[in-house]
């Protein structure tokens, strides 16, 4: 996106230097990655960090309006205790599109009240500034907040006044998940345990598991990183703690604002920056340009259900259309100049809300690179320089 450092980083790139970025990936964080890393980082101009900017303060606008609570109370599909003021942690997916101008503009797709690979782009970060000539004054928040700040912020959140130990990254079938890259990484930064689910022990309200030694730990917080959609299918698993329990545990990213602060949030939101978004059972008539509108189910996760070639039979075959937006299409640009054909771009704005701060803080960011129909692995098969990466501000 800028182009003498695009033209600088495509002459200097190497096959072998991929290799070693890759390795060296995989030794700080000690596991292997199993997702594709894309083989560029994204190097994004000034004014349009701006504009992501100003996405993301709309949106924090919203989640802070007084009625938020209230008006999202139905998208509550799981309900568990104890829920937070607010959220610690969210994740604001912008396009990179064209506007009728030609002007890159970004646009909000998502919107998430939950983590996502905040260690494991600290690492992906340096791991760039390694191998390539990433100019030192670029940052990878466009607020100035350096990875190692990031990871100060993600200590007092998810550590806070405990003991390390005291501490779980809980997940189901944590060795199984494309991204425990990062699982393993929070481990190695936090001192923390990463546990399964069905590792978590219950005794009263009281939560422990058991150490290598088969001695009790207590658990005192909690980082989530349960996907409850991809929990419900685990039906074959047994638990002894349910997330409807009420039990003494703190949370660092409570399961409730994983619903409070998705989809469902996106037609409160106002702002240039987001595209016109509906639920689909308060519309009283469809638009008569379905084709360029998305439809887009509330309650899953990675792009599942999501049907972007419209016509009206697929809306009105619907029996539940409450839990659906209707979302105006975009138009990703190809804004990264690889090998052989451009890359399309989406930017993840990666947030913490530290308790006691006004207001949310932009710490890190997600680039991922796509040259298919959707941004996702399985569109992307069997391509290159494509995948995660990460960007790159002007400051």
């Amino acid at each position: 996106m800028i182009k003498i450092l695009r033209e600088n980083f495509n002459s200097a790139y190497s096959s072998e230097k991929y290799d070693a970025l890759q390795k060296s990936i995989e030794k700080e964080a000690g596991h292997p990655c199993l997702f594709r890393i894309a083989e560029t980082p994204v190097f994004v101009p000034r004014n349009f960090a701006d504009k992501l900017v100003r996405g993301c303060e709309d949106a924090f606008d919203a989640i802070m309006q007084a009625d938020f609570i209230e008006k999202t109370n139905g998208a509550l599909t799981h309900n568990v205790p104890n829920e937070t003021p607010h959220t610690h942690f969210m994740q604001i997916d912008f396009g990179v599109c064209a506007d009728d101008n030609g002007e890159l503009i970004p646009q909000m797709i998502e919107i998430q009240g939950f983590p996502s690979l905040y260690c494991y782009q600290t690492i992906l970060a340096d791991a760039y500034r390694q191998h390539y000539e990433i100019p030192a004054e670029f940052v990878t928040a466009p607020n100035g907040i350096s990875t190692t700040d990031c990871i100060k912020e993600l200590r007092q959140i998810i550590v806070g006044k405990h003991n390390p130990k005291n501490v779980i990254l809980l997940e189901v079938e944590p060795e199984k998940q494309g991204t425990n890259v990062d699982f393993y990484a929070t481990a190695k930064f936090l001192g923390i345990k990463v546990l399964c689910l069905t590792k978590l022990k219950k005794s009263g309200r009281d939560l422990y598991y058991l150490d290598e030694n088969g001695n009790k730990v207590p658990v005192y917080r909690i980082y989530n990183r349960v996907i409850f959609d991809e929990l419900d299918k685990k039906t074959e698993l047994s638990f002894e703690y349910r997330f409807s329990d009420d039990v003494d545990v703190e949370w660092a990213g409570h399961p409730n604002w994983f619903f409070r602060i998705s989809k469902y949030t996106l037609p409160l939101i106002k702002s240039p920056y987001v595209p016109q978004s509906y639920f689909l059972n308060e519309l009283s008539r469809f638009p008569d340009d379905l084709e360029n509108y998305v439809l887009k189910p509330l309650f899953s996760f990675a792009g599942m259900g999501v049907k972007i070639n419209l016509n009206r039979s697929d809306i009105e075959t619907i029996n539940d259309p409450e839990n659906y937006i209707l979302q105006r299409k975009v138009s990703y640009a190809g804004v990264i100049q690889t090998p052989d054909i451009p890359a399309k771009c989406e930017i993840r704005m990666m947030v913490t809300w530290k308790d006691g701060d006004a207001r949310p803080k932009i710490v890190n960011n997600i680039g991922r690179l796509s040259k298919g129909e959707m941004i996702g692995v399985r569109y992307n098969k069997d391509k290159e320089w494509v995948g995660g990466s990460i960007c790159f501000f002007e400051p």
